[in-house]
């Protein structure tokens, strides 16, 4: 690597993190990923052979994961943002999977763009972490890409509700993670978009603390009626890992 390639990393605080016994991730001070993401990529796992997208895919971390652990056929993250979509395109060549995971640099809302590459009404399964905060709410994060990845500035989630309902197949499935204060307003931005909530699942520190977060997947003209999943919990009563952070978090967090 050139000498002036490995300053640039440097200034941006650029390092490889393992995903998997072969699986690296390249984030940055401004692109990283979290629990949350994990959390998310492992509820969200696609079957084989279904074609894939990642809205907001950030460092590409949740496609990266599917392409470890699932035989689908394509995925395709979209990403607005130039560096996250950079740091993706070296994640993509690094782990040689040219052939299954595609990053396209553009607004969810851009539909023209995004067409060039993924037919409407084709996709098996979408996920998307989105921002947590709503525009106007919340203390503003002095970067624009934290801004961005935190409040709702570039797209608020009835955009997402809506582009995901486009490029979904009948049938198809749609995944995200919110903070549980916004679950009424997701489930009725999913439902006037015709995304169906199917499946939802609430995660907790542990057991005497209030639900962090949910995770719902949601079918595109799925009939009413959903199944509440048993509680997450991160850790176990001693302090550590639950043996079920252990199993989705522990397989590459130890290597």
């Amino acid at each position: 690597m050139h000498m002036e390639n490995l300053h640039c990393q440097k200034e941006l605080g650029e390092s490889w993190e393992p995903l998997g016994p072969s699986m690296r991730v390249l984030v940055s001070r401004y692109h990283r990923f979290n629990t949350d993401t994990i959390l998310l990529a492992h509820f969200s796992m696609p079957g084989k052979g279904q074609l894939c997208a990642d809205f907001g895919t950030g460092c590409g971390t949740i496609p990266l994961l599917w392409c470890g652990r699932s035989p689908l056929k394509k995925v395709w993250g979209v990403e607005l943002q130039e560096d996250a979509a950079e740091l993706t395109r070296q994640s993509i060549q690094y782990n040689k999977l040219e052939s299954k995971f595609e990053i396209i640099q553009a607004d969810i809302k851009d539909r023209e763009t995004l067409r060039k590459c993924i037919e409407p009404g084709s996709l098996h399964k979408i996920a998307c972490n989105p921002p947590y905060t709503p525009e106007g709410k919340g203390g503003s994060s002095p970067e624009n890409s934290r801004l961005l990845a935190r409040h709702q500035v570039a797209c608020s989630f009835s955009d997402i509700a809506r582009e995901a309902a486009f490029f979904l197949r009948w049938g198809g499935k749609f995944c995200c993670c919110q903070r549980p204060e916004h679950l009424a307003s997701v489930m009725a931005s999913l439902q006037k978009e015709g995304l169906e909530p199917k499946r939802l699942r609430f995660v907790q520190q542990r057991q005497d603390k209030a639900p962090f977060l949910f995770l719902l997947e949601a079918a595109r003209g799925g009939n009413p009626g959903m199944q509440v999943l048993p509680t997450l919990f991160v850790e176990d009563s001693a302090g550590g890992l639950s043996p079920e952070m252990l199993e989705i978090y522990g397989s590459y967090k130890n290597i």
